[in-house]
């Protein structure tokens, strides 16, 4: 019962969090103001007189930029916690591992050769597939280096293949001249809203996503026992975790394709999650869901209006807080999760 009103508790400070992003901007909005207009739009109900410009800035501007930053912080967030559960390493996380690096290194090659072969989602084909190979490649070798998987190898290897795409990456915007602002865009990160097209496919994706680790939730709690006892007791170990990995991989890249490469909201949202609610994965995940989107919406905000007119990359907001929380971990790194 006390992880159902905690979960009750961070359910509204993300309804708080979502109303405030909002509303602030050049133009302030009070909430009640972008509740009533939520409201109009969502149910055809109003208790306040509209605005016809208000109604245009909140529904047109920032509701699709906040819906974006929550959704792709949720689903990020989610994947840090598959990620950290799968190796049993709180360090671990989709942007240590390679994957963000390797999903933009993807997208970049496809905007540099123009390549067109799945039309409008080929950047968000390649983002998945070269995200998904990186991981696989330093887990393969951190294994081979490590048989153990539970320390900090896997977290160095990952960090290792990550300098080498964005070094490649660095070396494709060397050569895309006519494309570099696109290729800076998926280094820096941004949720500026481009292609509605895309938003419409990510934002199901995500869901779907979400529910296919979370039906699961029972098979990583017993995961957490170890792969011999999940195995005594029914458990496919090996099939679990490839399912788990591709569907964090998956949702990374696609993520990252959209926007860009955001650091370590998957890795500092899903360790307060399991500090709150333990280590029960039907919790964790969805307190992680709510919490990367509450704080990625936060960051978001943050980096649209902290030195307006100009927008910093939300990335540089992100990793101002994970860079050190990431540290703070390392020298924790003897506490279990």
């Amino acid at each position: 019962m006390k992880s159902i009103f905690k979960i009750f508790l961070i359910s509204i400070f993300g309804f708080l969090v979502f109303i405030l992003s909002m509303g602030v901007g050049s133009v302030y909005i009070p909430p009640l103001d972008t509740i009533n207009i939520l409201l109009y739009k969502i149910f055809d109900y109003n208790f306040l007189p509209i605005d016809n410009t208000v109604l245009a800035i909140l529904w047109e501007i920032r509701f699709p930029r906040v819906l974006l930053s929550f959704i792709c912080g949720a689903g990020l967030s989610v994947c840090g916690a598959i990620v950290q559960s799968i190796l049993k390493n709180q360090l671990a996380s989709s942007y240590t591992l390679g994957v963000s690096s390797g999903a933009a290194l993807g997208a970049g090659l496809a905007i540099l050769f123009n390549i067109n072969i799945f039309g409008i989602f080929t950047t968000q084909v390649f983002g998945f597939f070269l995200g998904l190979i990186t991981v696989i490649f330093a887990i393969a070798l951190a294994n081979k280096l490590d048989r153990g998987m539970q320390n900090n190898a896997i977290i160095l290897t990952g960090m290792a293949f990550s300098m080498f795409t964005n070094a490649m990456l660095s070396i494709i915007m060397t050569f895309a001249s006519e494309d570099i602002q696109s290729l800076v865009f998926w280094q820096m990160g941004s949720f500026a809203v481009k292609d509605k097209i895309n938003l419409y496919i990510l934002y199901p994706m995500i869901i779907l996503g979400f529910l296919l680790i979370f039906f699961k939730n029972k098979e990583m709690d017993i995961l957490t026992f170890g792969d011999e006892q999940a195995t005594s007791l029914g458990i496919n170990v090996k099939f679990l975790k490839i399912f788990l990995l591709v569907i964090s991989s998956l949702l990374t890249g696609f993520i990252v394709s959209v926007v860009g490469v955001v650091a370590f909201i998957d890795l500092f949202t899903p360790h307060i999650a399991r500090k709150v609610f333990g280590a029960k994965h039907k919790y964790v995940l969805g307190a992680s869901l709510i919490l990367g989107g509450s704080f990625m919406t936060l960051c978001d905000l943050v980096a649209r209006t902290v030195a307006s007119p100009i927008e910093l990359p939300v990335s540089a907001i992100t990793s101002t807080l994970g860079a050190p929380f990431f540290i703070y971990l390392y020298f924790n790194k003897g506490k279990k999760l």
